[in-house]
């Protein structure tokens, strides 16, 4: 019976893991009329991988988008 809380343990243990890894992208700003900053949010290790992504806007969508590191 140990064995099988054990392994549902991991179980759990890992999927918790593995959800807080992934990354989602919001809180757009728009800096001027044609320029937007984008942030990438993470979970691994309390964010300390966000970056910032300064894109231009047109009618066709984002372009000559540029990582900043520390924003």
């Amino acid at each position: 019976m140990t064995k099988y809380i054990k392994l549902i343990t991991t179980v759990i243990f890992l999927a918790a893991i593995i959800t807080l890894q992934g990354c989602a992208y919001g809180s757009i700003t728009a800096i001027n009329n044609n320029q937007v900053v984008i942030m990438r949010q993470d979970g691994f290790l309390l964010g300390a991988l966000r970056k910032a992504f300064v894109c231009k806007a047109n009618t066709n969508g984002l372009t000559q988008c540029a990582s900043l590191e520390n924003p």
